[in-house]
């Protein structure tokens, strides 16, 4: 099993004071008042908008409607708001989207703004008419009065608007809106608005903030207020819909779509690996049993024994992307009982740097492919959780640091609570966020790796150093390393034992029984047949997008979060 790497404690943005839980109690309690201020708002404006719609001449351009086959004129093209531009200007379309806001200029005049697929979004203009096509004052009451978050369809013209519209993220060009059919009815009260949806979470807890909590809300540069992500998840559907979680979850698909087309184009093979495993036999303690036909079975914690099989039996390159699971009570914003690992393991040639380099690449090919296809994306999830851009090594200069040295440079260079740190005793998480300041500030990179860690930081499976080299009082060295990014470890990995002589006698060493369930079987494979040297590593895709961007949780990262209270939704 690879070591899982620690995560980061929120933070408050830079420049800005550290945000204390009653703070964020107390900005939950306001986000629920002003949506029930939004609720009696929506209320009113239901109340004003109930006419009669008998005499209205407009009255077949406009209403609840759920098929709308026969609704729109037959020349109206049916458009996405990401697809319109110059050409459109002029012509008749059809666009569904979400309303997110609606404003009255008069009587006779209303805007309303509409948004489809993540952050793209226009405005319209409802305006009456008494010309055809025919609008009427009642149909702009209407339209304007429609509850945010509903699903609408609209046929309009395409037209310049006098200037830029600043605010949609298509400025140049607005809709000019003559039918307008409600396809499915948000509630008058939402659980949570858009605008607080895009806010950033700055509560991270899973207990309820009380509503009377007497301190003052955290200071933000704006006056809407953020939402606990007890609140997000709570309302899973807004949360989704904030254009800072899509960007989120588009830079997510990137992530895989990088790592599997780096090693497909380097002869590696892709396989599943079980969830389900007949023996905890990875860790113990930290695994999820299961009833299993009158047996008991496990939630897998990592796919390692599985990549070795596969070595073992010829496959020579193999990669894998798939859940992971453990079961620790750690209830920080750093920690999930569910992820998804990102793994690869390989036969080595000459050396076990085969497999660092191999791993190198892949995560420097996903961070400089990122940076260069999802641009838009890193921007929108910026504007809400500001960081600095991922200082990357330039090609030939990456920096790979043994554990000794790693260790060294933070007793010399680093804070002073650091200068007794020993080379044979595991970096804690402050210490490693310690190293990743010294690390930016001397090679000005986010990205470096640490080397030959002391076999009493790694699991029995971790190869020796044939050198014989030690550290403190003695302790060998292992050729095991692990990436960071930001000061945060993502990637954990190194060569493993191929001989089963040498693998019984670690596993021994680490007081575990080598005839126990789960590692019998394990070292058995290895006595079968001859197995060659290989190695690999364990990435978390969740902290790789989570610390790519800098975000104050790796819950944010994740399509469902899952944590020891919470399963649901």
């Amino acid at each position: 099993m690879e070591p899982t790497p620690e995560q980061p404690a929120a933070a408050a943005a830079p420049g800005e004071a550290p945000v204390s839980k009653k703070g964020a109690k107390k900005a939950e309690a306001k986000a629920k008042k002003e949506a029930l201020k939004a609720q009696r708002a929506a209320e009113l404006a239901a109340q004003a908008a109930a006419v009669t719609l008998e005499d209205d001449p407009a009255k077949d351009s406009y209403g609840d409607r759920k098929d709308t086959t026969s609704a729109f004129s037959p020349d109206a093209q049916a458009v996405e708001i990401r697809e319109l531009d110059d050409s459109h200007i002029g012509k008749t379309v059809v666009v569904r989207a979400w309303l997110q806001n609606s404003r009255v200029q008069s009587a006779k005049m209303g805007f309303v703004e509409l948004r489809k697929g993540g952050n793209w979004n226009i405005q319209g203009v409802v305006m009456a008419s008494d010309n055809a096509p025919v609008v009427s004052r009642r149909m702009v009451k209407w339209i304007t009065s429609i509850n945010p978050e509903s699903y609408i369809a609209v046929e309009a013209t395409v037209k310049q608007p006098l200037e830029p519209v600043k605010s949609c993220r298509v400025s140049g060009l607005e809709l000019h809106i003559t039918k307008c059919y409600v396809l499915a009815p948000a509630p008058a009260m939402l659980g949570m608005t858009m605008g607080v949806a895009s806010q950033p979470i700055v509560n991270f807890s899973d207990e309820k903030a009380p509503a009377d909590d007497a301190e003052a809300a955290p200071k933000t540069e704006t006056t809407v207020p953020a939402a606990s992500m007890l609140t997000h998840l709570d309302n899973i559907a807004m949360h989704k819909r904030a254009p800072v979680q899509q960007a989120i979850a588009d830079i997510r698909i990137e992530v895989k779509r990088f790592f599997r087309s780096y090693l497909e184009a380097r002869r590696f093979k892709e396989f599943e690996p079980p969830c389900l495993i007949g023996a905890a036999s990875e860790g113990g303690g930290n695994v999820f049993r299961l009833a299993y036909f009158g047996e008991e079975a496990f939630l897998a914690q990592s796919p390692q024994f599985y990549k070795q099989f596969e070595i073992a039996g010829g496959r020579e390159r193999v990669f894998s992307i798939s859940p992971v699971f453990r079961a620790e009570n750690s209830n920080t914003p750093r920690h999930m009982t569910e992820f998804t690992g990102l793994d690869l393991e390989m036969e080595i040639k000459e050396s076990y740097t085969e497999v660092l380099t191999t791993l190198e690449g892949v995560l420097l090919s996903i961070f400089r492919g990122l940076q260069e296809r999802c641009a838009e994306e890193i921007e929108t999830v910026r504007s809400v959780y500001h960081s600095e851009p991922l200082l990357l090594p330039e090609p030939g200069k990456e920096v790979r640091l043994t554990f000794a040295e790693a260790q060294k440079l933070l007793r010399e260079e680093g804070p002073a609570e650091f200068a007794n740190v020993r080379d044979d005793e595991d970096m804690s998480t402050p210490q490693e966020k310690a190293l990743g300041e010294v690390v930016r500030t001397k090679y000005k990179t986010d990205f470096y790796v640490i080397d030959k860690f002391p076999e009493t930081a790694r699991p029995f499976y971790a190869k020796i150093d044939d050198s014989g080299a030690t550290v403190g009082d003695g302790v060998k060295v292992t050729n095991a390393f692990d990436f960071f990014i930001r000061g945060q470890e993502v990637l954990s990995g190194g060569q493993r034992i191929n001989d089963p002589a040498e693998l019984e006698e670690r596993i021994r060493a680490k007081g575990i029984s080598p005839d126990s369930a789960g590692i019998k079987e394990y070292v058995t494979t290895f006595r079968q047949v001859g197995v060659p040297p290989h190695g690999g590593g364990g990435i978390g895709l969740d902290r790789v997008v989570a610390w790519f961007l800098a975000l104050p949780s790796v819950h944010l990262a994740a399509c469902y979060p899952r944590t020891p209270k919470r399963l649901m939704p």
